[in-house]
């Protein structure tokens, strides 16, 4: 029998950037907010003494407990899903602070193209370009890039991100709160590379920031070491904006906050008396087996994106995505990235084992519809980069393709190329396609007896050649830098979860301004109950060719407007 609990207004399901971000705001408006968070508590003292590659990279001390917790995946509805026994393809966090814990840093705003999409695409090719009859399902995001970059200035001030102007991105209201980090040997040679090339190169927008920085709500962030432990660790420094040293103390300090630790929620409850309404949740204190319902007024789902797509489905909120009928949108739009690249070899030593999670310099000229792509048989791009995160000894072997696996040889070579090796990548965008999708797997269960989500994805034919198309680009770029052998990345074959490519990972309760194709509207408020939001990455009609962490910023400070207003006024909210 579950224990009730007093009602509040609000709780959020996971105390991450999204759900500190909605905690913080609702409770510096005199809301009272409870964050369930199934996690433990952890702050910047639990990093002290991080520097242990085996214990956090490889054996990921950090992250979800893939016995307790995990999917099911395959590439197509005709193999059998199996789960994911340990972390791979992407790294899915927990405890408090969630995945914006063990982040590099990258900042970008997603363009005014990404959110228009369809509209522009067909505007400017016509649509016959949209390639529907293909499988791509390309619509809008219910919201410009206008309407929403007042909340990327409130995310990037309250981050205090290290960047300046990019000349090819959407236009800003104001400049970076700090400017850009160290410029070194290695970011000068890609600029002077990439400017001979006619691109537009910018130092990368970042959370490890270039210099201390008091944010508008009175929290300090410091400034950047270049110690090289930043994807997969926590900061001992307090130097990368993470939601511990951010929004998580500004929601506490108002006295309306409180996080709930070990609270693993397991259902939405829908009210008895009103089915337009949630009532509150319904979570189990993962020490004890203890279950508990927590009332609440708002209810706002805050986890990672399989997780807010699998609370809806397992409390039957929403119509699930069929692929055959296309009916549903629950779990529709799933989409990954891809990582087009070369590497080069160079004669010249640098010093590659110092660095930061987002010390690197970009460019957009292959990005969204920066360039043409009249007679290109793909659509978007992506964002072209070096990075210098610091390479660490076990993780970081790049070797040439024709080297032996072991021996004497392999060990010379591995000595040889760890400061004479450099990568130029283009992360690129994946679009919407009517065969991936999340469903509910119907064999294999978690830990509390809850069916696992179930992804089906694959690469499809605008994704190998996107990918092809940006590991040509790159490879100019190393050429152009004086490699003396450059080894583009292999061609795309199927999607495997098994090596890691990135934890950016999004749709299943995408966002728009229809019901019939869209699970939350523009406020991320839930088109079947209108006292439940639901944000994150999950929202994403599609993904672009940048990191997604600003982006789930953004619609979290346009969540969180929405949830205060609502408990205003009540009601749908109505686009303004």
């Amino acid at each position: 029998m579950a224990t009730e609990l007093d009602r509040v207004d609000v709780v959020t399901v996971g105390v991450g950037w999204t759900g500190g971000i909605v905690a913080a705001e609702a409770a510096k408006a005199g809301l009272q907010v409870v964050g369930l968070e199934r996690g433990r508590e952890r702050g910047t003292e639990d990093y002290q003494n991080i520097h242990d590659e085996y214990k956090y990279a490889i054996r990921y001390e950090l992250m979800q407990d893939v016995s307790k917790e995990t999917i099911t995946f395959r590439n197509n509805p005709d193999q059998r899903a199996l789960p994911m026994r340990q972390m791979g393809s992407f790294l899915l966090g927990e405890n408090l602070g969630g995945a914006g814990t063990h982040w590099n840093g990258q900042t970008w705003r997603f363009l005014p193209y990404d959110f228009e999409i369809r509209s522009m695409t067909e505007e400017k090719y016509g649509e016959e370009k949209l390639m529907e009859d293909e499988g791509y399902r390309l619509q809008d995001w219910g919201i410009t890039y206008d309407e929403l970059e007042p909340y990327f200035d409130k995310f990037e001030k309250t981050c205090g991100i290290s960047g300046e102007e990019n000349p090819l991105g959407g236009e800003r209201s104001d400049a970076y709160p700090t400017p850009p980090m160290i410029k070194t040997r290695i970011l000068e040679m890609f600029e002077e590379a990439s400017s001979g090339l006619g691109h537009s190169p910018i130092m990368m927008p970042s959370a490890n920031l270039s210099e201390q920085f008091e944010n508008p709500d009175g929290e300090t962030i410091a400034a950047c070491q270049y110690c090289a432990f930043c994807e997969r660790f926590g900061c001992e420094y307090g130097a990368k904006s993470s939601p511990e040293v951010t929004v998580i103390p500004t929601a506490r300090k108002t006295g309306n906050f409180e996080v709930r630790t070990h609270a693993n929620v397991v259902e939405i409850l829908t009210d008895e008396e009103d089915e337009s309404q949630v009532s509150g949740v319904r979570y189990v204190d993962t020490r004890t087996g203890e279950e508990f319902i927590q009332p609440a007024d708002v209810v706002v789902l805050n986890s990672y994106v399989f997780n807010n797509y699998k609370l809806l489905r397992v409390s039957d909120i929403g119509q699930q995505y069929d692929p055959e009928t296309e009916e549903g949108t629950l779990g529709r739009s799933y989409c990954y990235q891809i990582f087009g690249g070369a590497t080069g070899y160079f004669d010249e030593q640098f010093n590659t084992f110092m660095g930061a999670g987002a010390l690197g310099m970009a460019f957009d000229d292959y990005n969204g519809d920066n360039f043409d792509h009249e007679d290109l048989d793909f659509l978007h791009g992506g964002n072209i980069s070096i990075t210098q995160t610091g390479n660490r000894p076990i993780a970081t072997n790049r070797i040439r393709p024709d080297t032996p696996s072991w021996g004497s040889e392999f060990k010379k070579e591995s000595i040889e190329s760890y400061t004479r090796t450099l990568s130029v990548s283009g992360q690129g965008a994946t679009l919407p396609h009517k065969d991936n999708y999340l469903d509910l797997d119907e064999e294999y269960t978690d830990v509390y007896g809850v069916p696992l989500v179930r992804l089906t994805y694959n690469f499809k034919d605008q994704d190998r050649a996107r990918h092809k198309y940006l590991a040509e680009r790159s490879a100019e770029v190393l050429e152009e830098m004086g490699a003396s052998e450059v080894v583009q990345n292999s061609e795309l074959g199927d999607y495997s979860i098994v090596p890691y490519q990135s934890t950016h990972n999004t749709g299943g309760t995408i966002m728009g301004d229809d019901p019939e194709v869209s699970v939350v509207n523009n406020w991320l408020q839930h088109w079947d109950r209108d006292n439940l939001f639901v944000v994150g990455a999950g929202n994403f009609v599609h993904n672009g060719g940048y990191n997604p962490t600003a982006t789930v910023g953004a619609l979290a400070y346009r969540c969180a407007e929405g949830v205060i207003r609502f408990a205003e006024e009540g009601g749908r909210l109505e686009e303004e």
